[in-house]
């Protein structure tokens, strides 16, 4: 019990939940991550709510939320479970993941770890992401267990006596994460001879930290002003477009920016955006028509 309690308030130290007493909600698979992230919500003082999001995606999936939740009644917590229809075809993890948090409220707690963070960066590498990708996901309360690794999500459910959920489809080759787990963070260590996946962490720290001062740069720069983004730094033009043209959290591609900013150029009166929107630009001025 005493090893149980110092694992647990040394991974505790290292989180970043909200203040003790905020009523939070997580999202818990009943996994080693999502059951770890329960424990230590519960273990600093917050109000935790358990949802587990059901997708029907495999006949033992009634099963699990009923491992998931006895693991939430064995540490005290509220649980519910909400079922989702996601149909079988192409893009399918992407696709669940929407349908996922389409029915988890604003501001839910994920147990994504560094080892998720790793993985994140190296997905995005490849997807040809700039800056921002490479940055990965931003830590807070919402992702509080970023500093923690898998391996201790898996030490502390075993200290703590707990079953967690096994998804099976952590181990299907058809999704890139999944091969970016298994293949190639293990090749890069074994090239490396070191555990790469906290340089890849550490390298989306700096990079969050560059893209912050960018941002901030990059705010005084009037996106509408054609005069001014012409006559800007051609990486904080291009960044100020690109923020101005995100939409629902979903920023252009490069050759959409790289339109956008010909226009502001001159060399076209208009673009087309993509989703139906348009940008035009008359008497210097820019907007987004949709």
């Amino acid at each position: 019990m005493a090893d149980t309690a110092g694992l647990i308030a040394a991974l505790s130290v290292r989180c970043t939940f909200p203040t003790p007493g905020s009523a939070v909600t997580c999202a818990f698979s009943g996994g080693a991550d999502s059951t770890a992230l329960l424990a230590l919500a519960h273990h600093v003082g917050c109000e935790v709510t358990a949802i587990h999001v059901d997708h029907r995606l495999r006949p033992s999936s009634q099963s699990e939320a009923e491992r998931a939740a006895a693991n939430a009644a064995s540490l005290g917590v509220p649980f519910r479970s909400v079922e989702v229809r996601v149909e079988p075809g192409p893009n399918l993890e992407a696709r669940a993941r929407t349908a996922r948090f389409a029915v988890l409220p604003a501001g839910v707690l994920t147990g994504h770890t560094a080892d998720d963070q790793a993985e994140t960066v190296l997905i995005n590498l490849i997807r040809g992401a700039g800056i921002d990708g490479l940055a990965g996901m931003e830590p807070g309360p919402t992702k509080p267990l970023l500093s923690i690794r898998r391996s201790e999500t898996v030490a502390l459910c075993d200290a703590l006596g707990l079953t967690p959920v096994i998804d099976p489809s952590n181990a299907d080759a058809r999704f890139v994460r999944n091969r970016i787990r298994s293949e190639v963070l293990p090749l890069l260590g074994d090239i490396a001879g070191r555990d790469v996946a906290v340089l890849l962490a550490r390298t989306a720290e700096v990079l969050r930290n560059d893209a912050d001062v960018l941002d901030e740069l990059m705010s005084h720069i009037d996106p509408t002003d054609a005069k001014a983004v012409v006559a800007a730094d051609p990486a904080l033009a291009r960044r100020a477009m690109r923020a101005w043209l995100t939409r629902d959290g979903y920023p252009p591609d490069l050759a959409t920016v790289n339109r956008a900013l010909e226009v502001a150029r001159g060399t076209y009166r208009a673009c087309e955006l993509g989703n139906g929107n348009r940008l035009e630009r008359q008497h210097q001025r820019l907007r987004i028509v949709e």
